[in-house]
């Protein structure tokens, strides 16, 4: 995007989570950019999520007490209308998605009239994040696989509950691209990296990161004139 000379305004920080933006810690710098800078915005990109479900205080809660006798991925996480159920949490993260895109779109409801059309928002989803249990620096971790094996969850589905979570999220961003139609767009990067494109169990590599820039992203921002081709 950097031949484009485009100016970016950035809030929040590392670690936000999605209900941090419109009800929590930046609501009130989001609502502020957004009176100031909403009819002049290209573009708006939300990247939440991931920090909502990564953590043993985030995922563990998500998962059953035990899952030793469980055959499944699906079976691992908590179903139904249980408080801690896997269907709420999502459901919780998807409410401040919207609550947060309806306030950028009434935001730049007149952008309509600019050469490049309405303001495009992006979502984006993780790839398959291994739980290996390494943290920063080769550090043990307390994002994933912590949460699995605390819930005991087999060593062979400990992987595919991963993907599962990512998948059900993955389903959730899909029906705000349809709740949106042609403002909202998904950049689905999964099944890009490989096994040394990981720097740990939640981050990728340097290496890894420009992958998902040069494949998945790239070719979307080229499409909506966002990045030279």
């Amino acid at each position: 995007m950097k031949k484009k000379e485009h100016y970016i305004l950035a809030h929040g920080n590392n670690g936000a989570e999605a209900y941090d933006y419109v009800y929590g810690t930046y609501k009130r710098r989001i609502q502020t950019a957004l009176q100031l800078h909403g009819d002049s915005l290209s573009a708006v990109f939300i990247s939440g999520g991931g920090n909502d479900f990564a953590g043993l205080s985030d995922m563990r809660p998500l998962l059953l007490k035990d899952c030793s006798a469980c055959t499944s991925a699906e079976a691992c996480y908590r179903s139904g209308d249980d408080e801690q159920s896997l269907n709420r949490f999502l459901n919780k993260v998807t409410g401040s998605f919207i609550a947060l895109i309806d306030k950028i779109i009434g935001a730049t409801w007149n952008t309509t009239q600019n050469a490049t059309g309405p303001t495009k928002i992006y979502l984006h989803n993780y790839d398959y994040a291994r739980p290996t249990g390494i943290g920063i620096f080769g550090a043990e971790s307390k994002w994933l696989r912590a949460s699995l094996v605390v819930a005991n969850v087999p060593t062979h589905l400990q992987d595919s509950c991963i993907r599962f979570l990512i998948d059900e999220f993955t389903l959730r961003l899909k029906g705000l691209v349809a709740r949106y139609p042609g403002r909202v767009r998904l950049v689905d990067s999964r099944g890009t990296l490989g096994d040394d494109d990981w720097a740990n169990e939640l981050h990728p590599t340097s290496t890894g990161f420009e992958k998902i820039a040069h494949n998945v992203w790239l070719p979307i921002l080229q499409g909506d004139g966002l990045a030279p081709k």
